[in-house]
Order: C-alpha cells, then structure tokens, then sequence
C-alpha cells in the first residue's frame, strides 16, 4: 500500500496553481467584444423633415378632339347648317348658331416631388419634373394646393426652382456633401407613382458616379420609382444632401440602383436660377476622351490621368491659348485632372470671362497655357477632312510598323490646321491592329513632332524594335493616340 505525503502533496498542487497563474497573466489580453450595431430608426427624421417635402402636380392645356365635343361635333353643326335643318337639342330660334370655339382642357402631365429651400415658398425639384408644363401645383403636406411659378429650369443639371406665394414655410437643411461616406444610410421622402409622403431608405452605394456631363451622382440602393424625381435626399442628421433624379431600370420601377444630384451642386445651380433664370457655364472649345494606361505609359505620362484632347474648335479659347490636338490636360487652375470628365465640370463651374490657367502634358513634359474661358453654347458638327488631290508617291518606310505614308498636301494642312505630318495610305498588320488606317494623318510618333516623310523615315529607323511605340494621329478633325507593336 502506498503512503502519500499530504504535506508534499499540498505544496505541489499550490506550486502548479501559481505557475498557471504566471501563464495566465503572460497570454495577451483577449479581444473585447465586437460593438453591437442596431439598425436606424427614422422616425425622428420623418417628423423633422417631413412637412418640408412637397407633391407636384403639372399640367398641360390641351385642345378636345374628336367625341361628342370635337371634331364629330364638328362636321354635325356642319351638316344641319347646310340643309337649313334644325339642329337636334338647340332652340328652334337659331337654326345657325354661331358656335363658340372649343376651350383649352388642363390635363394631368406628371407627378413628381420637391423640398421647400426657403421659408418664402422657393422649392427645388428636378428641370425633368416642370419641363413642358403650362401650370404646376405645388401641394404641401397639410394639404394646401398653390399654384407656383417657374423660376427657372436648368437641363444639364436637371435641377428647377418654383416658388410660391406662401410664408413660414419649414424649410430643409442643406448637408456638407464632402462628409457623406460610402455605406451610410440615407432616406427619401417622395410621392412614388403619385403617393404622397412616401417613406424609403437605404445606404450611400457610391459617390462620384459618371452618369452625365456636369454631374457627379451619387448612387444608392434606396428604392426610388417615378414620382420621386425632385424629392430630397436625407442623411441621418437630417440634412439634405441630394436630390433624387434618376433609376436605373428595366422595368420602369426600382431595381435597386437610384441616383441623386450632390446638394452642393444643385445649391450652385440654384443661385444662377434664382438671381437670373438661366445658368452660365464655361468652355474653352476642346473634344476630349480618357487617357487610358497603356497610352499613358508609352507616352511617359506615368498613370493614366487627364483629358486627352482629340481636336480644338476653331477660334475657340483652346486655340488662342496654344492647346494642340493630341495634348493631355492634366490640371485645371491648379486642380489635378484625374479623369476626362473632371474637365468639363471643371470649366463649367468656371464664370465665362474669366481667365484660368491650364497644365498640358505635351511631348514628354508639361506646359503651362493661360486660356479666357468662354460661355458654353450649342456643340458644333465635326466636319471631316477631305483630300482631294492626287495622292503623291507613298514612302514604304514604315514596313516595320506596318505603314505606307506621303507627304501632306498644303491643302489638307490647312484643312485640319496643323504644320506638318504624313498622310497614312496603308496600314497593315501592327499598325492595323493598333486601329490606324487609310487617311489617317500622324503628327508624332514616340514623343517626336513630325513634319514630313523625311522625319517619319528617321523617327522610325531609330525605334527599338522590342518595343511599343506610341503615334498620335489625326482623324478628320479627331486627334488621338495609338500603341503600335513592331512585327517582329
């Protein structure tokens, strides 16, 4: 039988609980539970901004054709005139009455939403919601109906003032749009289908999306349909950020994807619309496409930014500033061009008259030009350049590339304004494949200004033939570029 030592016993089993204890204290702290998130509840905002969203109803006059009050009336009255008969439910007495014209109907156009914007009845909707109507009837939420007048109504925006004639009416919040954050939940309150005081929510998809010229949308997921167009966007402070515009649909009814005008974009168009009717917007004259990366990199751009400037309008600003087909912009009064459409909003939101500074990117460095801009009217045809003359002998030159060029004629340099290049009158194989071909006039090839066949023949004897080269090329009055990698 075996004796235990309880005393030694005891000292082992207290020995062992302080080394676990030693062990215990040495492991890292564990992780604190994960912060419980709860759903929003948007009672509040309701209440708080609610009674500032209002129904629009537009209608139109229309003139009554055809049935009983129309043109089947019409030829009736005509009929009994002519025979000297009495007309049916008329007073014997005038067998020819004098009819009075048909009057204007209103008829029911569209229904869409607005916010109030100030307390002296100015709200703010969607250009899309009053376009065309001959009278709009606001009603607010305790269902007074007034009729409003038309501020103005900008299209590129889709942005309309109308106002009132009402005082002490709870005007919105206008939110900080910069602080708006992907994922955040936001509400709407519209009148869908013709609903009044529609309630719908849901979050931030994106910001910055290019869906138009001027405009940076914001995208989410919060159901909007037809009638909405005009309603706020709300975030959870209860401030409005946006204003609903679009759907993106295949059925006409919400599939998930809406967008809304950025509210500090709107506020600018507002002020324009409220102080003179119209909105003024810049231009300097340029056509413009993206830059994309592997141009950027043949061409020592780096990454693909900026607007690539396909052609410039004659005696625009563009012009008179220096800027030359085949240049990037890249900066705008200091402000990086990070993608083609940064430009045109860039310069629109510029006040005509002014005069701005603009970065090229030109032949492998940058160039500073200074250009007045100019007040943005009608878009111009494109009018594609002809040669007419007779084709002079073609140079066989660029086999490597792909290429059979000439010499310009002087017609065609003045036609397309430019002073010097070589006119492509085949293209086969790498240079096919890069899309030049038949007409086409390239005026650089890798960095290098071309003005005849001379310069295309030496540019290319020195390419590497391991290596893409970049050409920029003219198309008509389209300048643009294309990577061409050499046959091996």
């Amino acid at each position: 039988m075996i004796q235990l030592d309880w005393k030694q016993v005891r000292s082992s089993v207290l020995a062992g609980a302080l080394a676990i204890t030693a062990a215990v204290a040495l492991l890292p702290p564990a992780p604190a539970l994960a912060q419980t998130r709860t759903l929003p509840d948007f009672t509040d905002l309701v209440e708080q901004v609610g009674p500032s969203v209002v129904n629009i109803r537009t209608l139109e006059k229309v003139s009554p054709r055809g049935g009983p009050d129309g043109a089947g009336q019409d030829e009736m009255f005509e009929f009994f005139r002519r025979f000297g008969l009495p007309i049916p439910n008329m007073p014997r007495q005038s067998p020819h009455p004098r009819r009075s014209p048909p009057q204007e109907e209103d008829q029911p156009r569209g229904v869409g939403s607005g916010f109030v914007l100030s307390p002296d009845g100015l709200i703010m909707t969607n250009a899309h919601v009053v376009d065309g109507a001959d009278e709009v009837m606001v009603t607010l939420t305790d269902k007074r109906e007034f009729k409003a007048k038309i501020v103005g109504a900008d299209k590129r925006s889709d942005i309309a003032l109308v106002k009132i004639e009402a005082t002490g009416l709870p005007a919105v919040k206008v939110g900080d749009v910069s602080r708006l954050k992907v994922g955040e939940w936001v509400m709407a309150i519209g009148s869908p289908f013709g609903l009044e005081n529609t309630v719908t929510a849901g979050i931030v998809s994106a910001k910055q999306r290019d869906t138009g010229d001027y405009l940076p949308f914001i995208q989410t997921d919060v159901a909007i349909n037809p009638g909405n167009s005009g309603g706020p966007l709300i975030n959870m402070r209860g401030e409005v950020v946006g204003v609903n515009s679009q759907i993106y649909s295949r059925s006409g009814g919400s599939m998930g994807i809406s967008f809304a005008i950025p509210m500090d974009e709107a506020v600018r168009v507002s002020e324009q619309l409220r102080a003179t009717g119209r909105v003024s917007r810049g231009r300097i004259g340029v056509q413009i496409d993206q830059v994309t990366k592997e141009v950027a990199e043949s061409i020592g751009l780096g990454k693909p930014q900026g607007a690539l400037v396909r052609a410039v309008e004659a005696g625009s600003p563009a012009e008179k500033a220096g800027v030359e087909a085949g240049d990037i912009i890249i900066k705008f009064e200091g402000k990086v061009v990070e993608k083609s459409s940064d430009l045109p909003r860039m310069v629109g939101g510029t006040k005509p008259g002014t005069r701005s500074s603009l970065t090229v990117f030109r032949r492998g460095g940058a160039k500073e030009l200074l250009v007045t801009i100019a007040e943005i009217d009608a878009d111009k045809p494109v009018k594609k350049a002809a040669d007419k003359e007779d084709k002079p002998k073609a140079s066989s030159a660029g086999q490597l590339l792909g290429l059979a060029v000439s010499e310009l004629t002087e017609a065609l340099k003045k036609e397309l304004k430019i002073k010097g290049g070589v006119k492509v009158d085949a293209a086969t194989d790498a240079a096919a494949r890069a899309g030049l071909r038949e007409g086409d006039v390239i005026t650089q090839i890798g960095n290098l200004e071309l003005s005849n066949v001379r310069e295309f023949e030496s540019a290319v004897s020195k390419l590497d033939k391991n290596k893409a080269v970049n050409v920029l090329f003219r198309r008509g009055e389209w300048a643009q570029y294309a990577v061409i990698r050499p046959t091996r």
